[in-house]
């Protein structure tokens, strides 16, 4: 949550355009596209219209923000990366031409056999950004990539491909992570990450935040004066989130990460702003003039994200929610439960149920998504059907005596749409349901129940909530409401406070869960320690200590 005072500054152009552009003709693409381009000064020629940059021009290192990969398929993986010569400039020190960047996919650390390669052009457009849908790849394989501007090479990177869509795959292991807010810690978890053994790492959500980061980068504590002014203001204009991603991207742990496994991203509300719901912002602006601001915060997105072209935004809209595969393992459906969502019950914040917040008609997925999920769970034929979703989906009262005020922002404030998607699990047969959710910078593990009031109704699956990276500072081991939290909600079976992440490592026989952390992240150096392990088997659902 934001502090009480809270009031951004909208950009003048933001304000032009959205006097210029009513709503309902911002939300027709031509509309969108438009505002879009009045706002934040795209050519409207398109990609192809800038000239050429002489390679010999690229003095300095263009791979200063790392290389990354994501959403693997058995035939395929998206390579990333962004040319920032300057990435603390506006312009990243690159001139606005395009530049051609050759890339290469090998078998070995070495590159000596290098079974993929061609060429590819960071359009000054997307800020230079290169993505490379690599496909004709074997499935199950661990691959090895790098990129070359001129006389620079990139970092290598690690990838691996999906097994075949219906090969009977024996295990996975995949990695959590949410909530890195650059000025409250270093990312000393991630350094651990990149250490871990895992085939894919799940991040889901608040990539980034919207707020000021002063010279010093608050807890992290640098001398005065070593971050530019330019960070020191919240994001709104799209050059703003740019520089945010430029900013949290230099960060050597995070790219370390990245360099080391495929990332599948969703994310939730500050790549954008605090708990905005649709068209609906924190603040009172007008729903237009917000609308341009997510747009920004759209394209900015998709340009630092290792997302295929089918997640390109237009305008203020970008269909994030997409399905994967492992094999006939798992099922992979990543849900966005911010761009569709109905406005906040009562306000948002911690509230009682009522009227408001059980309206059947309200709707944290949006009707299309809704459907999208039940229908993908009736055709699913995998062992183990996985939700990376945002916000907490179990019930989670704050209260032992009822009743008790519940989260607004999570499924708890929308509680038919809950309930539409566990009867639809119910009747699409779904018995190993795993729901992973970030957002609120603690490790939970619930079991996930048919009925939250009667504690022995069915547990339909298990809910793995993991903690930020270091949003929240350094957190604790045992929070001020954690024999509140653990009283008031029996299928609540592990809470700690503090920073890290959790590893899931599903089979065909059981999942394991670790809950990871580190004792500190406002200095460099906190060791890692599994903090506690569950497994819930196959058939019988439920968090049991491993």
């Amino acid at each position: 949550m934001s502090p009480a005072n809270h009031q951004p500054h909208h950009a003048p152009e933001l304000r032009a355009a959205a006097r210029n552009l009513g709503r309902r003709r911002f939300l027709t693409v031509t509309g969108a596209a438009a505002a879009l381009a009045f706002s934040v000064n795209l050519p409207a020629a398109g990609t192809a219209s800038a000239a050429e940059l002489d390679p010999a021009q690229l003095t300095d290192d263009p791979f200063t923000l790392g290389v990354a990969s994501g959403d693997p398929l058995p035939d395929s993986v998206l390579l990333w990366t962004r040319l920032a010569p300057a990435p603390y400039q506006a312009d990243s020190g690159l001139p606005a031409q395009r530049v051609s960047v050759s890339w290469e996919v090998a078998l070995d650390e070495r590159f000596r056999r290098v079974v993929r390669r061609g060429t590819a052009t960071a359009h000054p457009e997307f800020h230079h950004t290169v993505h490379v849908d690599v496909d004709h790849l074997a499935p199950g394989h661990v691959y090895y990539y790098r990129f070359r501007a001129g006389r620079w090479v990139s970092p290598a990177g690690r990838t691996r491909t999906a097994p075949p869509r219906q090969s009977r795959t024996d295990g996975l292991t995949f990695g959590l992570v949410s909530c890195q807010r650059y000025d409250q810690g270093y990312y000393t978890a991630y350094r651990h990450l990149a250490q871990e053994d895992v085939d894919v790492v799940f991040h889901l959500g608040d990539y980034l935040y919207e707020y000021a980061v002063n010279s010093a980068g608050g807890s992290r504590a640098y001398p005065t004066g070593t971050l530019p002014a330019l960070f020191n203001r919240e994001t709104v204009t799209l050059e703003d989130y740019r520089l945010r991603y430029a900013l949290y991207k230099s960060d050597a742990d995070l790219r370390a990460a990245h360099a080391a496994h495929p990332f599948v991203v969703t994310w939730d509300d500050h790549e954008t702003e605090n708990n905005y719901a649709d068209d609906t912002p924190e603040n009172s602006v007008p729903p237009e003039e917000f609308l341009l601001r997510r747009a920004a915060a759209y394209r900015a997105y998709w340009e630092n994200m290792p997302l295929r072209r089918p997640q390109l935004p237009e305008g203020p809209d970008l269909q994030l929610y997409r399905r994967l595969h492992w094999g006939r393992l798992a099922q992979f459906d990543v849900l966005d439960t911010r761009q569709y969502r109905s406005n906040q019950a009562y306000g948002d914040g911690w509230q009682f149920s009522g009227p408001e917040s059980e309206d059947p008609a309200r709707t944290l997925t949006g009707d299309a998504q809704e459907r999208w999920l039940i229908n993908g769970w009736h055709r699913s034929n995998a062992v183990w059907n996985v939700v990376p979703q945002q916000v907490t989906f179990s019930q989670r009262y704050n209260s032992t005596t009822l009743p008790s005020k519940v989260s607004m922002d999570s499924w708890d404030g929308y509680p038919a749409s809950r309930e539409r998607v566990l009867a639809g699990a119910q009747a699409a047969g779904i018995e190993n349901l795993m729901v992973l959710t970030g957002d609120v910078h603690v490790h939970y593990g619930f079991d996930i129940k048919r009925d939250f009031s009667d504690p022995g109704s069915k547990t339909m699956g298990t809910e793995i909530v993991t903690t930020s990276i270091t949003s929240g500072g350094n957190g604790s081991e045992k929070p001020s409401n954690w024999d509140t939290l653990m009283t008031a909600n029996p299928h609540l079976k592990f809470f700690n406070g503090q920073r890290g992440y959790a590893t899931v490592t599903l089979g065909r026989e059981l999942a394991r869960a670790d809950f990871k952390t580190v004792s500190h992240v406002t200095t460099e150096g906190a060791p890692l320690t599994t903090a506690a392990s569950f497994v819930t088997e196959v058939g019988e659902q439920g968090l049991k200590p491993a």
